[in-house]
């Protein structure tokens, strides 16, 4: 299963639980129109490789919530 085919299942099953899974395309093939393709298809963010950490800490930042502020 590939990665819009995963985030097709994943979405299906949050019809039903009302749940929101952040999900990030990560891609070593980066061609012009893929962050727009994997947008489309339901993930929350995409990154490419080569890439930093500060580039995947700040993916994660976008996607979840700091808990630390509802404390």
């Amino acid at each position: 299963m590939d990665g819009l085919t995963a985030t097709a299942a994943i979405r299906e099953a949050e019809r039903q639980t009302g749940r929101h899974i952040p999900i990030s395309a990560m891609t070593a093939h980066a061609v012009h129109g893929d962050a727009e393709k994997f947008l489309a298809s339901g993930m929350d963010d995409y990154i490419s490789k080569p890439f930093k950490i500060t580039d995947v800490e700040a993916v994660i930042a976008r996607l979840v919530p700091d808990q630390s502020k509802h404390t």
